[in-house]
C-alpha cells in the first residue's frame, strides 16, 4: 500500500542537555542521579497541558480513523488473521483497537502505552502486514524496528516469528553480543524485517552488510529508553538512512522531552493515541513503600527473596547485584543475576531458567527494567529506590502486564525517604506506606517473606551435548564401527535420556 504525504516533515532539530549528579550509598552501590524537571520548548503553538516530566502530545491535523472491536474488523491478510486465532489472540488491546486502523492505512503513529499493554502487536501486525507479499533483496530490508537492549529485540522477534511465518516474511535480529558475522549472513541471506538496537546495525551498516534505503516502515520502539542511554545520534543517523517518504511509529511507555525531537524532525501529521497516562494507572497494581531501618534492610531483602514464588529485585549496580545474588545462593536462595556485564549467552539462560522456574529470583539492574516478560510474575522489588520516575515506571512494569495483578514494593530507608515522596509524585502514584521491621506480620503480609533455609544452593547449567561430525577425528579413511561398539552407546544415549 503507498499513501501520499498531506504535509512535508518537520526538519527542525533542537539541543537538550541533562544533569547528572552522584547519589549516595544505597545497599553497597552508589546510583546516578538524573534531573528529570521540565525543560523550556518551542515550537508546535499552543499545546495542551503535558503529563509532568513529559512533551505535550501533537494535534493529528487529519482526524484519525475510528478503533475497531475486532481483529476480523481490520483489512490485514487471512493468514495473519488466522495466526492471531491460533495463538489464542482474539480480543485487541484497547492501544492495538485505536492505532492499527490507522497504522494499516500508512499513517504516522505516537503510540503511548504502560509496558505490558500491547504495543509490540500494535506496531508488529501493521508493520507484517504492510510488508506482506513483497522480498526483500540481500542486504536491504523492507522494515526495520529499533528497540534499546538486546533482550527487548529477542522479545520483539519472538511475539512476531508466528505472525511472519504466516505471511512468509523473514525476520533478522540484530543486536550486540552476538556474534555480528552470523547477523551479516542472515541480512546477506534476504530478510524483509530487522529488529535491531541501534549500535549493532550501524556497525553491520559501516560493515556494508546492511542498506535501509528501501526501508518504507520503521519503528521506534522505548525511544525514550534509547534517548537515555545516549542513543540519539545513532537513531537520528540510521532515521535519516530510510526512505523519506516512509512510514514511521513510535511507541514507548513514557514519552519525555528527549522524545520530542523525534516526533517532531521524523514523524508527519502522526495519530496520536494514549492508553492511560504513563504515570502508573494500572489498577491491578498495587505500590507498596515500605519505611525500613537501615540495619534491617539486608535482612529483610533476604527474607522477602525466600518467598514462595519468583520475585525481581533491582538494585543499582553490577557490583550490588552480583555481592547480593551471591548471599542469597548461600542463604538458600535459588538467585541468578542479570546486568550488563553479562555475556549475552548468559543473559538469554538467566532470563530462561527464570521463566522455567528454575530460579525463582531475579536480581537485576535496570537491564531487566524493559523488554522482559515473565507471565505469573506478581512481585517486582526495588531494593535500591530508582532516582528517576520513569525507572520506577518501567522496572514495575515486569509485573501486572496484560490485566494480571502484581505488587511493587520499594524499600526505603530513613534518608531516602523525602526522594521517594518526590518521585513517586512525579510518577503520579499514592503508593501504601508502612513502617516494617524484620520478623512483624506487615512485612510477610505484603511481601510473602520468610525466613530462607540457609542450606546454601549451586544453581546449575544444562549440558547440551552437540552431536560429533561424521569424520571429525580424522582426515583418511574412517574405521568400520562393529554393531557390538554401536549398542551401548544407542543404550547408554536412551537411559541418559530417560
Amino acid at each position: 500500500m503507498n499513501r501520499t504525504r498531506m504535509n512535508d516533515r518537520f526538519t527542525r532539530t533542537r539541543n537538550g542537555s541533562t544533569d547528572s549528579g552522584r547519589g549516595g550509598s544505597r545497599f553497597g552501590s552508589s546510583a546516578r542521579s538524573r534531573s528529570d524537571g521540565p525543560s523550556r520548548s518551542g515550537g508546535y503553538g499552543r499545546r495542551p497541558a503535558a503529563v509532568q516530566g513529559e512533551f505535550a502530545l501533537p494535534k493529528t491535523i487529519t482526524p484519525a480513523l475510528p478503533a475497531v472491536e475486532g481483529f476480523a474488523d481490520l483489512d490485514m491478510p487471512g493468514a495473519l488473521l488466522g495466526a492471531l486465532s491460533s495463538q489464542g489472540v482474539t480480543v485487541p488491546f484497547p492501544i492495538q483497537a485505536a492505532t492499527l486502523p490507522n497504522s494499516l492505512a500508512g499513517r504516522d503513529v505516537l503510540g503511548r502505552g504502560r509496558t505490558g499493554s500491547g504495543k509490540t502487536l500494535a506496531f508488529g501486525l501493521a508493520l507484517l502486514a504492510r510488508t506482506a507479499g513483497q522480498r526483500a533483496e540481500a542486504r536491504q530490508p523492507l522494515g526495520l524496528i529499533l528497540v534499546p537492549t538486546r533482550e527487548l529485540a529477542q522479545q520483539v522477534t519472538d511475539a512476531l516469528a508466528p505472525y511472519a511465518r504466516s505471511v512468509r516474511l523473514r525476520l533478522a535480529t540484530v543486536v550486540g553480543g552476538m556474534p555480528i558475522g552470523r547477523q551479516a549472513s542472515a541480512l546477506r541471506a534476504g530478510a524483509e524485517i530487522v529488529v535491531a538496537t541501534p549500535g549493532r546495525l550501524k556497525d553491520l551498516i559501516d560493515r556494508g552488510d546492511c542498506r535501509l534505503n528501501q526501508v518504507s516502515i520503521t519503528v521506534l520502539d522505548e525511544a525514550d529508553q534509547m534517548a537515555d542511554m545516549g542513543f540519539m545520534p545513532q537513531v537520528t543517523a540510521l532515521l535519516d538512512q530510510v526512505r523519506p517518504e516512509g512510514q514511521r511509529m513510535l511507541f514507548s511507555a513514557t514519552l519525555d522531552r528527549n522524545v520530542d525531537l523525534l516526533v517532531r524532525r521524523y514523524l508527519s501529521d502522526p495519530v496520536v493515541h494514549s492508553v492511560d497516562p504513563s504515570a502508573g494507572a494500572v489498577t491491578t497494581m498495587e505500590h507498596h513503600v515500605l519505611h525500613i531501618h537501615g540495619a534491617d534492610k539486608h535482612t529483610a531483602t533476604t527474607q522477602i527473596a525466600a518467598r514462595d514464588g519468583r520475585v525481581i529485585m533491582f538494585l543499582d549496580t553490577k557490583h550490588a547485584v552480583d555481592g547480593l545474588t551471591e548471599h542469597l545462593l548461600n542463604s538458600g536462595v535459588r538467585a541468578a543475576a542479570l546486568h550488563g556485564g553479562k555475556s549475552q549467552p548468559q543473559r538469554t539462560r538467566t532470563l530462561a531458567q527464570f521463566k522455567t522456574g528454575h530460579v525463582n529470583v531475579l536480581v537485576a539492574t535496570n537491564v531487566a527494567a524493559r523488554g522482559i516478560h515473565v507471565d505469573n510474575l506478581d512481585l517486582v522489588v526495588n531494593v535500591d529506590p530508582p532516582t528517576d520516575h520513569k525507572d520506577y515506571l518501567h522496572r514495575g512494569g515486569r509485573t501486572a502486564r496484560a490485566g494480571e495483578s502484581g505488587s511493587v514494593v520499594t524499600l526505603v530507608t530513613p534518608n531516602q525517604r523525602r526522594g521517594m515522596t518526590r518521585l513517586m509524585a512525579a510518577a503520579g502514584i499514592v503508593p501504601q506506606t508502612t513502617q516494617v521491621r524484620v520478623g512483624e506480620e506487615a512485612l510477610h503480609r505484603i511481601t510473602g517473606a520468610q525466613a530462607p533455609s540457609g542450606i546454601p544452593v549451586v544453581i546449575t547449567t544444562p549440558v547440551v551435548e552437540r552431536p560429533k561430525k561424521r569424520g571429525a577425528t580424522s582426515r583418511g579413511r574412517r574405521r568400520p564401527v562393529s554393531a557390538a561398539r554401536r549398542a551401548p552407546v544407542r543404550q547408554s544415549t536412551a537411559g541418559a535420556a530417560a
